[in-house]
Formats: structure tokens, C-alpha cells, sequence
């Protein structure tokens, strides 16, 4: 047990450390401890208050939360108004605001200190001998609620100024807000827990505040930034506003570095363009910037009128949210068969443009928002982002407001759209000949590690499909060198090419060919494992729409009892095979126009090597192995040899661990050598591996 007298010299020395490693994070955006030595200190202090409690101060940086929530807010009536800003909405409003200030000065040009405007909530924060002791709303400017034991639990806001030469009393202004980042990871945290989300950083910041429970204000993502004041005593503050943030600064209060000192009206129309330009990368939002007299000796003069200064004026930007009127839900189907669902509102004008159409989308978020037709939403667009609907007004929900559902057939081919059991997207499942899925399947059926067509590249896809020879998979293995000679970049010699590497890509393997399919959920493994476990096409065919079959069937059953039917299907035999993908796999097989397609590309001579009967477990001369592939070989690819593995049923890993049975060894080896050898685990060269694979 450390000493009393030696407790108190460390808790002085933590808590002044501590005060600098806040300033430093918050203030210059400079910090130079870790986060977890930050915490190291944060629970040394901690730990020696607990020992010695009659030692604890109030400006602590332990002291942030206090305790128990508090029955309501008290009021705090402000000695100086907070008063309110008069907006300018363009250019004109802003040159009228610089004239009139010139004209009462007699003066030909005025200094300006300009400044983001935050969207968060204003704050007064209240320092006696640089000690914080209140912090309250700003309320209706007059009278406030008193958020003392919140305030504090914000790291950005000091609770002991730093430095030295503040008045005895200095009521610090500034905004509290949440940013982009911390609000968005709260929503994500609220979303996985089933809870409502938040509309946007404002609102949330505002809330936060205001909660009664400062721990659960100390939960939320707050930060600070200073740019005004209140009542000093006494007032030995600079005489120009940009001098006084700088002195904030040296006390260890957090200031904008987006505050700039700019000259004229000139100055501070540049300083709004670029503003608006930097808005969206902001780590912050802001709806306009603010424009106010530097020196204070032109502010008194320049007084105020109703209850805003003259001196001082908001320069909004175009409102990114607006409130109107859900008309309709339309799905749109993208490339990989996903439906989206499109939001038709009543024609707002928000973010500078008018907004007709926004996204909603998934299924999962329209539910966990309720979101229904008719309903007055809240939507936002930033910069070039697409519109989206972030909320719904609940209390203007009409009676006849209807609840939006998911088609059951897809919108553009009429396939079966499958949602399945907790996933948030929906998906078409004509994968084969949909319209809206077709580029996007074509480029992956040819694809190297699918049929591998090489020279059938994205670009060339586009000009097929766009000049219609191409509508399916299938067509692809009816091009002749006439046809494809007339695109652009395709000369005589490169459509032969074409011609020679679609005849090459007809042999091919089961597994690839499973992959090219294109399947949703079916990657080359998924792949691989179906080929290996049905030997040929037709039994897997038989077994997906067998499986489809139950599904339906059962489709009434209670979820439990149903998915225990289900397993006993054999499709849920093969291993890997949830009941995610194996409704994905069902759903393709059961549409007839899938089925259609490889008909077509079976008869036009797309074939595969004949696979032995399946043979019984643990017969297969790789049955457990697993095997890891590294560096080049000289008789066939990596793909190649992954195949010969699985066919022996072995497995082919990614990298080198202790369960790994033999490491293949090509020219040019990567690390994967090194940790075989570290390892101790076989290592192949490659007349090893072939000879293994022939015995």
C-alpha cells in the first residue's frame, strides 16, 4: 500500500498527465500515447482514488460519470442570451448581410473570421478559476436545462483548463455533436440488436445529451468544438474574435481548424464554395458555415436587431433532408439478381436537387423502420450519394398506409425470388437467362476459373449483349468468327482466336462447370464439394429439385420441424450444404428457364470427363487429406492440380498449419515453403505430387 503523501504527488502527476494526453488527442489531433496506455493510466488513477477517496477532485478525469440518473434537468438562465443567427440562403442574402455591416461602419471592407456550422446541439460550458462547473442547453437562448454531469462525461470538453492568464469566470460556447463515424457504428450496434436506429448525427447528439442517465450519455460517441463565449469576468479576453479561439486553444479547448480569417465578402463566398466542395469528406456534418465580425469593437457598434447580432450571419447550404410523401415501392433487379427496393416519393427538392426516387434498400431495413406506403418519410441526399429514406414521421401515418411486401416472382424474367431465413437480400433465382442479370453472368461463366474463354473479356461481353447476339450462356457456343468480327477491336485474327478458345472451353470439369452456373452462394468450393458428392450433373439436378420439392411442401410446418425434415433430404447430405445455400441450389434447379439454358449448352457440346461411381467413405485415397499448393508447376495450373486433389477427395487449404498433410511445391514458392519447413510438414516437388496422384 503506497503512502498517503506519495499517493496524493502521484494522483497530481496522473491526473495532470492524463488532462495532456486529452488535450493532445482532442485538441491538436496529435496524440502520443496508445490507446491502451491511455487506459493503463485512466486505471492506475482510478485504482489509487479507490484507495484513498478523501483525495478525489472534482476535476479528476475519473470524475467524468457520475452516478445515479437524475429525476429531471434543473434550469440554468443564461447571464449572457445565447441568442440565434439570422440565415442567408444565397449569395445575394450574403452580399445584403456585408453591406449593410459596411454602411453602419463607414468602412470599405470588413474582416470576417468564417466558420463551419456545426449540426449538433449548442452548449455553455461554465469555468470557475479554469475549473469546469456547469454545462447547460442553450435552450429557447434565455433560459436553459442544466446538463452538468453529461457534459462531463464528454472527453473533448476539459474539466480543468489548461495553461495559464484565464479569467476567474469564462463561459466557454460551443457545439457538442456526434460524428459520421461513431453515429453510423451506433446504428450498426443498434440494428444487430434489434433495436431502432437513429435518424441522423443531430438528433442523436441532442438526445445523448439529454439523457438523465449521464452513463448512458457517456456510451455515446460525443465531441466538442468551441467557438464563441458568454459572460468573462474579468474580460481581459483579445479584441478580434480569431485571437480569442486561439487563446481557447492554449487553454486546452478543442477549436475548428476549418476556421479561417478571410477578408471581404469575396473571401467569404470562396470560403463557402470550398467548404460546400469539402463537405461530404468532413468526418462531421455541417448544414452551412457562419460568418462573423472579427474585431469587437465593430460588433458593439454594429448591436443587434430582434434577437440576433448584426455582426454575425449563417450561410446555409442546400438541406440535405426533407420531409414528403412515400407513393409507391418499386424492386429494382441488379446485376447479381438482388433485389433492391426503390422508394417513388412526391417530388422534394433536398441537397440541391429535386428527389423523386430513393433507395430503401433491403427488406430488413424497411421492417426494422416500418416503413409503408403512404407514410411521410425523412429523406436525405449528401453531395453524390443516392437519395435514401432514413425515417418515417409516425405521427402523420395516414390510416390506409400500407405495409410494403416482397414480389414473389422477379419483376423483369417472372423467376421465384428467394429471401432466405435471416438474410436481408432477396435474389431472382433465373440466374441463366434473367435480362437484368445477363452481362454480369456471362462475364462470369467466362470467367478463368469458370469455363475460362479467354479473350472473352468484360468489354467484349458488353458488345455482345448490347448488339443482342448474345442472350444466354448458351449463345456464347453459337458466335462464329462473322459475327464477332464486326465489333469494334475485333479483327479477323482475334476472332478466329475467340472462335478456337470457345471450342477449347466445351471440355471442361463438373466442378467448374457447377461454378459457372452461377449459382447464388455456390463458389468454387460449394462447387467442387456438389461435384464430388453427386459424380455427375443429373443426380445433382434431381437432388436440388427433390429438395425444392420439401421445401415448399413444408412451407406451413413450424420452422424447427421443418428444417429437421429437410436435413434428411439428400442435398443436405453434401457436406457444407446448410440450408441457406441448399435453398439457393433448389430454387435454380426448379426454374424452368435454368433448366432451358443448360439443355442448350449441354447439346451444343459443353461435356466434362466421366467421374467413377461415388465410392464409400474413406475409400478415396486423399479421403482426409488436406493439401496446400504453392509456386508455379510446369505441367498443368494451380487450378488443375486443386482439381486432381478433390477428385481423390482431398481437400486444398489457403496456408500452412499443423493439420496440413503435404505442402506442393512448384517454382518461385512463397512463404508457404517456409512454414512447412518450420512445421515440419511434408514437402512435394512436383514429380512427388504427380507421382502420388498416379498411384
Amino acid at each position: 500500500m503506497i503512502a498517503r503523501r506519495d499517493a496524493d504527488q502521484r494522483l497530481r502527476k496522473l491526473r495532470a498527465e492524463l488532462d495532456r494526453h486529452n488535450y493532445r488527442y482532442y485538441v491538436l489531433d496529435d496524440p502520443e500515447v496508445t490507446d491502451s496506455e491511455y487506459d493503463r493510466l485512466m486505471a492506475e488513477l482510478k485504482a489509487l482514488e479507490a484507495e484513498y477517496p478523501e483525495l478525489i477532485t472534482a476535476d479528476s478525469p475519473s470524475q467524468r460519470v457520475g452516478g445515479a440518473p437524475a429525476a429531471e434537468f434543473g434550469e440554468v438562465r443564461h447571464s449572457v442570451p445565447m441568442l440565434s443567427l439570422d440565415n442567408a440562403f444565397n449569395d445575394e442574402d450574403v452580399r445584403d448581410f456585408d453591406r449593410r455591416a459596411r454602411e453602419k461602419l463607414e468602412v470599405e471592407e470588413i474582416e470576417y473570421v468564417a466558420e463551419p456550422k456545426l449540426d449538433g446541439l449548442a452548449i455553455s460550458l461554465v469555468y470557475e478559476k479554469g475549473v469546469l462547473r456547469s454545462g447547460a442547453t442553450r435552450g429557447d437562448g434565455i433560459t436553459g436545462e442544466d446538463v452538468t454531469a453529461n457534459v462531463r462525461t464528454v472527453r473533448a470538453i476539459p474539466l480543468k483548463l489548461m495553461g495559464e492568464g484565464w479569467p476567474s469566470l469564462l463561459e466557454v460556447r460551443g457545439e457538442v455533436y456526434m460524428p459520421k463515424a461513431g453515429f453510423e457504428k451506433l446504428n450498426r450496434e443498434l440494428a444487430a440488436r434489434g433495436e431502432k436506429t437513429y435518424v441522423n448525427p443531430r438528433n442523436t447528439a441532442a438526445g445523448s445529451l439529454r439523457q438523465l442517465d449521464p452513463r448512458l450519455t457517456a456510451a455515446r460517441p460525443l465531441e466538442f468544438y468551441a467557438y464563441a463565449w458568454g459572460e468573462v469576468r474579468p474580460d481581459t479576453l483579445p479584441k478580434r474574435h480569431a485571437e480569442v479561439l486561439e487563446r481557447f486553444r492554449g487553454w486546452g479547448l478543442r477549436v475548428s481548424k476549418e476556421i479561417k480569417t478571410v477578408k471581404g465578402i469575396e473571401g467569404c463566398l470562396k470560403y463557402y464554395r470550398a467548404m460546400g466542395e469539402k463537405r461530404d469528406k468532413l468526418p462531421y456534418e455541417i448544414d452551412g458555415v457562419v460568418y462573423k465580425v472579427n474585431r469587437l469593437d465593430y460588433r458593439e457598434e454594429l448591436g443587434f436587431v430582434a434577437r440576433a447580432p448584426r455582426w454575425a450571419v449563417a450561410h446555409k447550404f442546400p438541406a440535405q433532408e426533407e420531409m414528403t410523401v412515400l407513393k409507391a415501392v418499386d424492386f429494382q433487379v441488379g446485376r447479381t439478381g438482388a433485389l433492391t427496393p426503390t422508394a417513388r416519393l412526391e417530388p422534394i427538392f433536398v441537397g440541391g436537387v429535386t428527389v423523386s426516387n430513393a433507395t430503401l434498400h433491403n427488406m430488413d431495413e424497411i421492417e426494422r423502420k416500418d416503413i409503408r406506403v403512404g407514410d411521410t418519410v425523412i429523406v436525405r441526399r449528401a453531395g453524390d450519394v443516392i437519395p435514401e429514406v432514413v425515417g418515417v414521421v409516425i405521427a402523420r401515418r395516414p390510416k390506409n398506409a400500407k405495409k410494403v411486401k416482397l414480389p414473389a416472382t422477379c419483376p423483369v424474367c417472372g423467376s421465384e425470388v428467394v429471401r432466405s431465413e435471416g438474410e436481408a437480400v432477396a435474389r431472382c433465382s433465373g440466374g441463366l437467362f434473367c435480362d437484368a442479370q445477363r452481362k454480369e453472368l456471362i462475364r462470369h461463366f467466362a470467367s478463368r476459373r469458370a469455363m475460362d474463354i479467354e479473350g472473352l473479356g468484360d468489354k467484349l461481353v458488353e458488345q455482345l449483349v448490347d448488339a443482342k447476339l448474345v442472350h444466354t450462356a448458351a449463345d456464347v457456343y453459337r458466335l462464329t468468327a462473322k459475327h464477332l468480327a464486326g465489333l469494334e477491336r475485333m479483327g479477323e485474327k482475334s476472332a478466329q482466336n475467340l472462335v478456337e478458345a470457345i471450342e477449347a472451353s466445351k471440355h471442361t470439369t463438373l466442378a467448374r462447370f457447377v461454378f459457372a452456373l452461377g449459382v447464388p452462394d455456390v463458389g468454387e468450393t460449394t462447387a467442387a464439394d456438389l461435384a464430388k458428392h453427386f459424380r455427375d450433373l443429373d443426380p445433382l439436378m434431381e437432388a436440388a429439385q427433390e429438395y425444392e420439392k420439401h421445401r415448399l411442401k413444408l412451407a406451413t410446418t413450424p420452422p424447427k420441424e421443418a428444417e429437421k425434415r429437410l436435413k434428411e433430404v439428400a442435398l443436405r447430405q453434401v457436406e457444407g450444404i446448410g440450408p441457406v445455400v441448399a435453398e439457393q441450389i433448389g430454387a435454380f434447379f426448379h426454374q424452368p428457364g435454368n433448366l432451358k439454358v443448360i439443355r442448350e449448352l449441354r447439346k451444343a457440346g459443353v461435356d466434362w470427363p466421366a467421374m467413377p461411381a461415388r465410392p464409400a467413405t474413406g475409400s478415396q485415397p486423399f479421403e482426409g487429406k488436406i493439401f496446400v499448393l504453392t509456386g508455379a508447376l510446369a505441367s498443368m495450373t494451380r487450378d488443375a492440380a486443386k482439381e486432381r486433389i478433390q477428385v481423390l477427395g482431398g481437400k486444398v487449404a489457403g496456408s500452412v498449419s499443423a493439420k496440413t498433410h503435404y505442402v506442393v511445391v512448384g517454382s518461385d514458392p512463397g512463404s508457404k515453403l517456409r512454414d512447412a519447413e518450420r512445421l515440419g510438414v511434408p514437402i512435394l516437388d512436383e514429380d512427388a505430387f504427380l507421382r502420388l496422384v498416379k498411384s
